[in-house]
């Protein structure tokens, strides 16, 4: 039910605006859903919800120091030493990602269209261009072959130290394993 109360005719559009608003009254529902304090246009005051308190209904996933070894390894990274704290917080925001990354994953897109110009294992095209404009990718491609089959760009290979097969050699600071 709203309660209405008559505003002067005359009064700036802010003021009218706060009349209009403090005139309505909510009427609470049956449910126990309180509803969020919001200013004079409708904005909540204060957040309504957060990720960390939806990652919190999630159960945290463990990253064993093998796992993180071996993620360090594949990133070409030193992994800090094991039971030190640095290893105890990366351990901790990794499981922190991991639990994110499901949680993305049990998002249901069954009933999202696919563009028909990809196929369903495509990632999506996420660059915004106006209709008819754009990149023409192919033609690109054949411009950086054209100009890589030419010298261009080859004769500073004559002043490198070492090169093999048109390429630059550089010694590594890291042996391989």
């Amino acid at each position: 039910m709203l309660r209405t109360l008559r505003c002067p005719a005359r009064l700036p559009i802010r003021n009218a605006r706060r009349c209009a608003a403090s005139t309505r009254q909510h009427i609470p529902s049956r449910s126990t859903h309180t509803a969020a304090p919001t200013d004079e246009y409708g904005i909540p005051t204060q957040p309504t919800w957060s990720v960390n308190d939806l990652l919190s209904s999630y159960p945290k996933p463990t990253i064993s120091p093998s796992k993180l070894q071996k993620l360090h390894a594949l990133s070409a990274l030193v992994p800090p030493e094991e039971g030190t704290p640095e290893h105890r917080k990366l351990t901790t925001e990794m499981e922190n990602l991991v639990k994110l990354v499901e949680a993305v994953k049990l998002v249901d897109t069954t009933h999202l269209v696919a563009p028909e110009s990809s196929a369903s294992n495509d990632v999506p095209d996420g660059r915004i261009w106006a209709e008819g404009t754009g990149i023409d990718l192919e033609s690109e491609a054949e411009k950086m072959e054209s100009s890589l089959e030419g010298q261009a760009g080859h004769a500073l290979l004559n002043h490198a130290a070492r090169t093999s097969n048109g390429l630059y050699v550089v010694d590594s600071d890291r042996a391989r394993r």
